[in-house]
């Protein structure tokens, strides 16, 4: 018996229906695997990229925030101070002020500027809770007075730069030390990959050169050798 027209409608729609629910063929799976995967990989590399542009702008701007703070507290140190006494071994000594103005150099008031033994940070040490023991500007020439000094008077560490390249004290010649005025700090670091040169130039506008006797050695007020 022949089906009725009906029955062909009602054939052909469940003909529709069964193509429209049939699953993914495995080109059509492999082809979406392969457009996801893409999509993926792209997302992840632009993602990474977006990580590692954020990375180096926040070290730039820690770095130049070290540098900033750095340069700030040594102007304010040098630009302030009575001499720059003298440099031994790795260190500059500083003679920071004369606070009970005695017009002599107190263990309270003495400051070195580290640069390390392989000249690769930036660091100040002194001795604030030290007693008013005074030194010589020959005393501390020697680097066995700062050796004695950590040893005996509690030092307080100040970190500026702590990770640099190449420090180096440079005083504006030819004015040796402890007659010199000027002081400039070099000093590298690494910003993105790439080493930038700094240089902090600072000049003591509080020079306490008129205490220096005439060779330029000691004090005149009761620095003696």
């Amino acid at each position: 018996m022949m089906p009725s027209d009906g029955e062909r409608c009602l054939d052909a729609d469940l003909m529709r229906r069964m193509r429209h629910m049939r699953g993914f063929t495995l080109v059509e799976l492999l082809v979406g695997l392969l457009v996801t995967s893409i999509l993926l990989s792209a997302v992840a590399t632009l993602a990474f990229a977006l990580s590692s542009a954020d990375r180096a702008s926040g070290d730039t701007m820690f770095t130049q925030t070290q540098l900033r703070q750095a340069t700030l507290r040594v102007s304010e140190l040098i630009g302030q101070c009575k001499l720059l006494c003298a440099a031994p071994g790795n260190d500059l000594v500083v003679w920071r002020a004369d606070d009970n103005d005695n017009q002599q150099i107190d263990v309270n008031e003495v400051v070195y500027i580290e640069r390390g033994p392989d000249a690769d940070m930036l660091r100040l040490c002194q001795f604030p809770a030290a007693s008013n023991a005074t030194k010589t500007l020959s005393e501390l020439q020697l680097p066995e007075t700062k050796a004695q000094l950590v040893s005996n008077c509690g030092p307080w560490y100040v970190p500026l730069i702590p990770q640099c390249q190449n420090v180096t004290f440079r005083c504006d010649a030819p004015s040796p030390l402890p007659r010199a005025r000027l002081l400039t700090i070099s000093f590298d670091l690494t910003e993105n990959g790439g080493v930038h040169r700094y240089e902090i130039t600072t000049a003591l506008h509080a020079w306490a050169g008129h205490l220096l006797n005439a060779a330029g050695d000691a004090l005149v007020a009761g620095d003696d050798d």
